[in-house]
């Protein structure tokens, strides 16, 4: 009796000891989270996409609450709506930023490029960048396994059947950037997101010279300028033999496509042109032929 009776004691103490040392060291190490956290979660889409830059939704809110200035941070899937709402929340300013989505920044279909060898390994454009040039001459061009469509968790991108290429539902897209890190020949920019989902852009990222970027591709920049001695906004700069236009400055005036030699600058989502003959070609036309 007197031995069940010690056991009994022993491990009530033994349990009390323990239960003390778990509490001291608790409070020893406590750390302290600030209850604003939860509260500027609850505003962020749960998306956990890391447009933001951050491992995920409550990583992005730790920061917003410990940031004296928010005015850097951006949740790209929630936009300015999420980003207001968090300023309420922790009673902050941050002003309203211009929407981005993705474009692709390469024309390169199967009649402007053609191919010249056949993949067969792996349906990757990481592991098909790291093998090789492509299946095609141009080593800048889009591999088309759809690397950037695996990556988007948005449902925003495609491969289209007949081009090869990816398409951009700019109605889905979110800026989170995500396709932007899985294409590993960096064709795909974010760009800012003008009423009607209008874009000028230089679809082509081929830095080699004018005739080895044109023997590539039909569809490539080959930096002859043209564009740029037509646009007045100074939207345009010739760098690495490349043409780029600068969203910033570009006010979609589309005085530059018709310029470009090969297409290789799209306007998208604009009324059809009317055919209206050039100043040159009309005086070419006056020309009597003897």
């Amino acid at each position: 009796m007197n031995i069940i009776l010690f056991t009994i004691l022993t491990l009530a103490l033994i349990g009390t000891v323990s239960a003390v040392i778990l509490y001291v060291t608790a409070q020893k190490f406590k750390v302290y989270e600030d209850p604003r956290i939860d509260t500027v979660l609850a505003t962020l889409p749960a998306a956990n996409c890391g447009g933001c830059g951050f491992a995920g939704c409550r990583n992005f809110a730790e920061s917003l609450v410990k940031a004296d200035d928010i005015s850097l941070l951006f949740c790209p899937v929630g936009g300015n709506t999420v980003m207001a709402a968090v300023a309420q929340a922790l009673g902050k300013s941050v002003e309203a930023k211009d929407p981005l989505v993705a474009v692709v920044r390469c024309g390169g279909s199967p009649e402007h490029r053609p191919r010249t060898s056949i993949y067969d390994g792996s349906s990757s454009c990481a592991i098909e960048h790291a093998l090789y040039n492509g299946d095609t001459g141009c080593p800048y061009g889009c591999l088309g396994c759809g690397d950037c469509a695996t990556a988007c968790a948005f449902n925003a991108l495609s491969i289209h059947p007949l081009t090869g290429l990816p398409v951009v539902n700019d109605a889905n897209c979110t800026a989170c950037g995500a396709c932007v890190k899985a294409c590993p020949r960096n064709i795909i920019e974010l760009r800012r997101k003008d009423r009607k989902d209008r874009k000028i852009f230089v679809s082509c990222i081929n830095r080699d010279k004018g005739g080895i970027a044109k023997k590539y591709c039909g569809t490539a920049c080959i930096g002859c300028s043209k564009c740029v001695k037509v646009c007045t906004f100074d939207a345009i700069k010739i760098e690495n033999n490349l043409a780029f236009i600068d969203a910033g400055k570009c006010k979609m005036c589309r005085k530059c496509p018709p310029e470009c030699p090969t297409g290789a600058i799209l306007e998208i989502n604009f009324p059809l042109r009317k055919n209206i003959p050039s100043p040159e070609k009309e005086a070419a036309a006056e020309i009597p032929v003897s």
